[in-house]
């Protein structure tokens, strides 16, 4: 993968790890009921979801490419397509909640991780997302295994950066989520346009 498009995923994957979505609302609970530490499962088990995710989408479409590369600019018009609208639907979403609640230590590590685990793979609209982003950045010329580990490692990355300061900061950042998420989630909603628009226009 070249540096300049492994930067622009970089910056691609920090807006998409910012955004709304189920496993920041996990992170953000689990959090609140079991404390940061026991956090840190739920967390680890949303990072290993995602990879067998970005996994199963990249290697579907390294398949459907080797077919034909008319596919991967179908793929990437249509994934351009789809970016744009669910960029739409997160500008007018309503801002992402959690009711407080007491900290507890009941929680097993084991079932927090699972449930990482779950929410990260089972997500359905999560696995369309990867499907239409991925196409944006695959190089059919080049070694799939590597650009895999690249993508996966850098999405974990900067997943991990952003649930982890979630779980840290569950408190200060349930009042922050009331007055201004709306706000937010029209910021993510417009990085998604932005993207959808200006990648499938790359060459």
């Amino acid at each position: 993968m070249r540096v300049e498009t492994w930067l622009l995923f970089l910056l691609t994957s920090t807006g998409m790890s910012l955004s709304p979505g189920p496993n920041g609302l996990l992170v953000l609970t689990h959090s609140a009921l079991h404390g940061t530490r026991k956090a840190g499962f739920t967390v680890a088990g949303g990072l290993l979801g995602f990879t067998v995710r970005i996994g199963l989408c990249m290697f579907g479409i390294g398949a459907l490419v080797q077919t034909s590369l008319v596919w991967l600019t179908v793929l990437k018009w249509v994934g351009g397509a789809y970016l744009v609208w669910l960029g739409i639907k997160v500008w007018r979403s309503p801002p992402m909640s959690i009711e407080p609640q007491a900290a507890s230590s009941s929680g097993a590590s084991w079932s927090l991780f699972q449930q990482g685990l779950l929410s990260g793979v089972t997500n359905p609209k999560a696995l369309l997302f990867f499907t239409a982003l991925l196409p944006q950045f695959i190089d059919p010329h080049g070694a799939l295994w590597v650009q895999f580990l690249v993508i996966a490692a850098t999405y974990a990355f900067t997943e991990f950066v952003v649930e982890y300061g979630l779980a840290l900061a569950a408190d200060r950042i349930r009042p922050w989520l009331s007055r201004v998420g709306r706000k937010f989630n029209k910021a993510c909603g417009g990085v998604f346009v932005a993207i959808g628009a200006a990648l499938p226009l790359r060459p």
